[in-house]
Protein backbone atom coordinates (compact mmCIF):
# COMPACT_ATOMS: atom_id res chain seq x y z
CA UNK A 1 0.00 0.00 0.00
CA UNK A 2 2.61 2.39 0.85
CA UNK A 3 4.33 1.91 -2.73
CA UNK A 4 1.58 2.63 -3.89
CA UNK A 5 0.93 5.91 -2.37
CA UNK A 6 4.67 6.50 -3.25
CA UNK A 7 4.07 5.59 -6.84
CA UNK A 8 0.72 7.98 -6.80
CA UNK A 9 2.49 10.83 -4.79
CA UNK A 10 5.33 10.85 -7.72
CA UNK A 11 2.98 10.81 -10.47
CA UNK A 12 1.44 14.05 -8.81
CA UNK A 13 4.37 16.09 -8.28
CA UNK A 14 5.47 15.17 -11.82
CA UNK A 15 2.09 16.65 -13.27
CA UNK A 16 2.50 19.38 -11.15
CA UNK A 17 6.25 20.13 -12.47
CA UNK A 18 5.07 19.26 -16.05
CA UNK A 19 2.31 22.24 -15.76
CA UNK A 20 4.22 24.53 -14.46
CA UNK A 21 6.96 24.13 -17.19
CA UNK A 22 4.56 23.97 -19.55
CA UNK A 23 3.17 28.01 -18.03
CA UNK A 24 6.51 29.06 -18.03
CA UNK A 25 6.84 28.24 -21.72
CA UNK A 26 4.04 29.57 -22.74
CA UNK A 27 4.60 33.11 -20.47
CA UNK A 28 7.98 33.13 -21.14
CA UNK A 29 8.79 32.19 -24.11
CA UNK A 30 5.64 32.81 -25.93
CA UNK A 31 5.59 35.31 -29.10
CA UNK A 32 4.64 38.68 -27.95
CA UNK A 33 6.01 37.71 -24.39
CA UNK A 34 7.48 41.14 -22.47
CA UNK A 35 10.08 40.45 -19.84
CA UNK A 36 9.03 42.91 -17.08
CA UNK A 37 10.39 46.41 -16.35
CA UNK A 38 13.02 47.19 -13.96
CA UNK A 39 11.76 49.98 -12.13
CA UNK A 40 13.35 53.21 -12.84
CA UNK A 41 13.36 56.52 -11.19
CA UNK A 42 14.25 59.21 -13.70
CA UNK A 43 14.19 57.07 -17.06
CA UNK A 44 11.37 56.23 -19.51
CA UNK A 45 11.99 52.41 -20.89
CA UNK A 46 10.50 51.88 -24.11
CA UNK A 47 8.03 48.43 -24.04
CA UNK A 48 10.31 46.89 -27.23
CA UNK A 49 14.30 48.05 -27.55
CA UNK A 50 14.72 49.69 -31.13
CA UNK A 51 17.58 48.86 -33.46
CA UNK A 52 20.35 52.05 -33.34
CA UNK A 53 20.95 52.17 -37.17
CA UNK A 54 24.54 52.25 -38.64
CA UNK A 55 25.81 55.63 -38.82
CA UNK A 56 28.98 57.69 -38.93
CA UNK A 57 29.83 60.76 -37.49
CA UNK A 58 32.95 62.68 -36.81
CA UNK A 59 35.00 63.14 -33.21
CA UNK A 60 36.31 66.32 -31.71
CA UNK A 61 40.03 64.56 -32.62
CA UNK A 62 38.86 63.45 -36.20
CA UNK A 63 38.43 59.84 -35.60
CA UNK A 64 35.11 58.33 -36.64
CA UNK A 65 32.34 57.89 -34.06
CA UNK A 66 29.83 55.17 -35.45
CA UNK A 67 27.13 52.66 -34.19
CA UNK A 68 30.01 50.06 -33.02
CA UNK A 69 31.34 52.43 -30.39
CA UNK A 70 28.16 52.48 -28.41
CA UNK A 71 28.42 48.37 -28.31
CA UNK A 72 29.10 47.11 -24.63
CA UNK A 73 28.00 50.09 -22.63
CA UNK A 74 25.57 52.16 -21.75
CA UNK A 75 25.42 55.54 -23.59
CA UNK A 76 23.84 58.47 -22.53
CA UNK A 77 23.32 60.84 -25.89
CA UNK A 78 22.52 64.24 -25.68
CA UNK A 79 21.86 66.61 -29.00
CA UNK A 80 22.41 70.39 -28.81
CA UNK A 81 24.57 73.11 -29.91
CA UNK A 82 27.51 75.43 -28.63
CA UNK A 83 25.64 78.41 -29.07
CA UNK A 84 22.90 76.90 -27.12
CA UNK A 85 22.62 79.67 -24.20
CA UNK A 86 20.78 77.49 -21.53
CA UNK A 87 19.38 73.88 -22.10
CA UNK A 88 22.98 72.53 -23.37
CA UNK A 89 24.70 74.07 -20.85
CA UNK A 90 22.87 73.01 -18.10
CA UNK A 91 22.75 69.76 -19.18
CA UNK A 92 25.72 69.02 -20.15
CA UNK A 93 26.97 70.31 -16.17
CA UNK A 94 24.86 67.38 -15.35
CA UNK A 95 27.22 64.42 -16.69
CA UNK A 96 29.40 65.13 -13.55
CA UNK A 97 26.99 64.93 -11.27
CA UNK A 98 26.28 61.82 -12.72
CA UNK A 99 29.77 60.24 -12.86
CA UNK A 100 30.01 61.44 -9.22
CA UNK A 101 26.48 59.69 -8.07
CA UNK A 102 26.91 56.17 -10.34
CA UNK A 103 30.65 55.85 -8.87
CA UNK A 104 28.45 55.43 -5.59
CA UNK A 105 26.16 53.32 -7.18
CA UNK A 106 28.17 51.17 -9.32
CA UNK A 107 31.72 51.82 -9.43
CA UNK A 108 33.62 50.84 -12.55
CA UNK A 109 29.81 50.95 -14.54
CA UNK A 110 30.15 50.53 -18.17
CA UNK A 111 28.58 54.26 -19.30
CA UNK A 112 29.65 57.04 -21.43
CA UNK A 113 27.98 59.84 -22.11
CA UNK A 114 28.10 61.78 -25.76
CA UNK A 115 27.13 65.15 -27.24
CA UNK A 116 26.03 65.37 -30.79
CA UNK A 117 26.06 68.77 -32.30
CA UNK A 118 23.54 69.32 -34.64
CA UNK A 119 24.88 72.50 -35.75
CA UNK A 120 27.24 70.98 -38.57
CA UNK A 121 27.20 75.02 -40.34
CA UNK A 122 29.21 76.59 -37.41
CA UNK A 123 30.40 73.43 -34.93
CA UNK A 124 33.00 71.39 -36.17
CA UNK A 125 33.82 68.48 -34.38
CA UNK A 126 36.90 70.27 -32.78
CA UNK A 127 34.58 72.87 -31.30
CA UNK A 128 31.94 70.42 -30.24
CA UNK A 129 35.21 68.61 -28.20
CA UNK A 130 36.45 72.18 -26.77
CA UNK A 131 32.57 72.61 -25.77
CA UNK A 132 32.33 68.94 -24.34
CA UNK A 133 35.60 69.22 -22.48
CA UNK A 134 34.87 72.17 -20.70
CA UNK A 135 31.85 70.21 -18.68
CA UNK A 136 33.56 66.62 -18.83
CA UNK A 137 36.58 65.08 -19.98
CA UNK A 138 34.58 62.15 -20.65
CA UNK A 139 32.31 63.17 -22.64
CA UNK A 140 32.66 62.03 -26.28
CA UNK A 141 31.94 64.92 -28.42
CA UNK A 142 30.99 64.24 -32.37
CA UNK A 143 29.01 65.53 -35.18
CA UNK A 144 28.80 65.38 -39.13
CA UNK A 145 27.18 66.59 -42.29
CA UNK A 146 23.22 67.62 -42.40
CA UNK A 147 22.24 64.22 -43.79
CA UNK A 148 24.26 62.37 -41.46
CA UNK A 149 22.66 64.08 -38.45
CA UNK A 150 19.07 64.38 -39.89
CA UNK A 151 19.23 60.31 -40.77
CA UNK A 152 20.34 59.34 -36.93
CA UNK A 153 18.11 62.03 -35.10
CA UNK A 154 15.21 60.63 -37.57
CA UNK A 155 16.16 57.04 -36.23
CA UNK A 156 16.61 58.02 -32.26
CA UNK A 157 13.40 60.10 -32.26
CA UNK A 158 15.20 62.96 -32.18
CA UNK A 159 14.13 66.51 -33.25
CA UNK A 160 15.86 69.66 -34.41
CA UNK A 161 15.36 73.05 -36.71
CA UNK A 162 17.35 75.73 -37.53
CA UNK A 163 15.66 79.36 -36.55
CA UNK A 164 16.21 82.72 -37.12
CA UNK A 165 17.95 84.16 -39.94
CA UNK A 166 21.90 85.63 -39.98
CA UNK A 167 24.96 84.31 -37.79
CA UNK A 168 22.97 84.40 -34.95
CA UNK A 169 20.11 81.76 -35.88
CA UNK A 170 19.29 79.47 -33.18
CA UNK A 171 18.27 75.78 -33.51
CA UNK A 172 15.75 74.33 -31.84
CA UNK A 173 16.05 70.94 -30.18
CA UNK A 174 14.80 67.88 -28.21
CA UNK A 175 15.63 68.28 -24.35
CA UNK A 176 15.21 64.43 -23.55
CA UNK A 177 18.51 62.36 -23.02
CA UNK A 178 18.57 59.15 -25.38
CA UNK A 179 19.62 55.92 -23.55
CA UNK A 180 20.89 53.44 -25.65
CA UNK A 181 22.07 50.06 -24.36
CA UNK A 182 25.24 47.60 -25.07
CA UNK A 183 23.04 45.79 -27.65
CA UNK A 184 23.12 48.80 -29.55
CA UNK A 185 19.74 49.40 -29.07
CA UNK A 186 17.75 52.18 -27.77
CA UNK A 187 16.01 51.41 -24.26
CA UNK A 188 14.48 54.63 -23.42
CA UNK A 189 14.94 58.48 -23.10
CA UNK A 190 15.34 60.60 -19.95
CA UNK A 191 13.18 63.69 -19.91
CA UNK A 192 13.85 67.13 -17.54
CA UNK A 193 13.89 67.67 -15.54
CA UNK A 194 17.01 66.13 -14.91
CA UNK A 195 18.30 64.46 -11.64
CA UNK A 196 21.75 63.62 -11.55
CA UNK A 197 21.39 61.25 -8.97
CA UNK A 198 17.50 59.73 -10.16
CA UNK A 199 19.91 59.18 -13.25
CA UNK A 200 22.64 57.67 -11.81
CA UNK A 201 20.30 55.40 -9.70
CA UNK A 202 19.16 53.91 -13.09
CA UNK A 203 22.16 53.56 -14.98
CA UNK A 204 23.34 51.33 -11.98
CA UNK A 205 20.43 49.53 -11.72
CA UNK A 206 20.56 48.61 -16.30
CA UNK A 207 24.02 48.08 -15.70
CA UNK A 208 23.93 45.37 -13.22
CA UNK A 209 20.99 44.25 -15.30
CA UNK A 210 23.04 44.01 -18.78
Amino acid sequence: MTSNKTVMWGIVVAALFAGLGLWLGQRYFAPGYRAPQPEMAAMLLYPEPKPVAPFTLTRSDGTPYTDADLAGRWTVMFFGFTHCPDVCPTTLALWPQVEKALEKHAPGAPVAFAFVSVDPERDTPEKAGAYARYFSPRIVAATGDAASLEAMTRNLGVVYMKSGEGADYSVDHTAHLVVIGPDRTVRGIIRPPLDPNRIAADLATLAGGA
